[in-house]
């Protein structure tokens, strides 16, 4: 297993460290891993004065998974656009052809009290959001600041998708529903978007190839309203990017912080980017006081989805639960009885458990 370790930014050297403590500890047990590390965001402009170096995707083209930290600082808000971390982001995103990104929302009973919801409402939550993530608006063109006949300056972004890439990713959709309860509810803007228009009527003709999947239209508007009225309605939602990105962060809340929520980005052969859902957390750097749990739980869905290793990736979630239970908590998901810890004693809490 071919693994490109990229910590990124903030606290994301952090977190990776621990999930690497996990990797390792597969390594020990017999697994054959092969771990080699490059930058990508600001530490990538930083060594190389680039967001995503040459060097880093020679590495990530080579490997079999990716396994990313997070990306982002305040130091690079004044960069140009194309120099800022989270275009390094965006790049490996479409450079390796990682469409498909799963971000499951999933409610540890341990942790029902932690969410910002009424516990009856998330208790047993289980959602896999399926977000495409090389199209929309965050890619299309022309895109720009330009100023008008009297002066005065416009921001314009284009949103667009073409058939194929709605085609390709509604598979991906239907195929995971048919995994799991066989219901999938695809969110847009029909309403008022023409790409939303398109996008409803091509998942419409993907669905009749899965007659035993039950598929429902939602407006992203509504979408948002049910995910914090009555979550439990759902089980797999597939949606645009930008869509994606904001319900997939509202998502992370029902269950109690961002900083249990894995990822998975997925080309069309299962290669796939790790990471947490969450970002650099710039202000909590070098604290040891981040969550490392999303990124340790990604590191379960890489076993899962790019090496078809269903054992593996059990073993981790258990023994994530196996820590939950026995109370140890970081400070965002902490409660009064539990015992706070800080973001390497949660990796090892969890290798013990492994």
């Amino acid at each position: 297993m071919k693994i490109a370790v990229l910590p990124g930014d903030g606290i994301g050297p952090e977190i990776v460290a621990q999930a690497v403590k996990v990797l390792e500890a597969l390594r020990g047990d017999g697994l054959k891993i092969e771990m080699e590390y490059a930058h990508l965001g600001g530490a990538g402009y930083d060594a190389a004065g680039d967001p995503f170096p040459p060097a880093t995707e020679k590495l990530a083209l080579a490997a079999d998974a990716v396994l990313l930290g997070a990306v982002g600082g305040y130091q690079y808000d004044t960069l140009p656009r194309p120099m800022r971390p989270e275009q390094g982001l965006l790049r490996i995103r479409k450079g390796l052809g990682l469409f498909a990104n799963l971000r499951p929302a999933l409610v540890y009973p341990e942790l029902a009290n932690a969410s910002s919801l009424k516990p009856e409402l998330v208790a047993g939550l289980d959602i896999m959001i399926l977000r495409e993530l090389t199209g929309d608006i965050y890619f299309g063109q022309p895109r720009g600041i330009r100023t008008l006949d009297n002066g005065e300056r416009q921001g314009f972004d284009t949103m667009l998708y073409s058939e194929s890439e709605i085609r390709r990713v509604a598979h991906v959709g239907f195929q995971i529903a048919m995994k799991r309860g066989k219901k999938l509810c695809s969110v847009d803007k029909a309403n008022v978007l023409d790409t939303s228009m398109l996008w409803r009527e091509i998942v419409t003709e993907v669905a009749k190839e899965y007659p035993a999947v039950a598929l429902s239209h939602m407006y992203v508007d509504n979408a948002a309203m049910q995910l914090v009225r009555a979550p439990k309605q759902f089980d797999v939602i597939l949606t645009g990017n930008i869509f994606g990105d904001i319900l997939s962060d509202e998502a992370s809340m029902l269950t109690g912080s961002i900083g249990m929520l894995p990822s998975a980005s997925l080309d069309a052969h299962n290669k796939g980017l790790y990471e947490p859902c969450h970002g650099s957390a710039p202000d909590i750097a070098g604290k040891d006081i981040a969550n490392p749990l999303a990124t340790i739980l990604s590191v379960a869905m890489m076993m899962r989805y790019t090496f078809a290793r269903e054992d593996i990736a059990q073993r981790i979630e258990t023994a994530v639960r196996k820590v939950l239970q026995q109370g140890l908590r970081t400070g965002d998901i902490y409660e009064t009885g539990m015992q706070k810890i800080g973001c390497t004693a949660m990796g090892d809490a969890v290798v013990t458990a492994l």
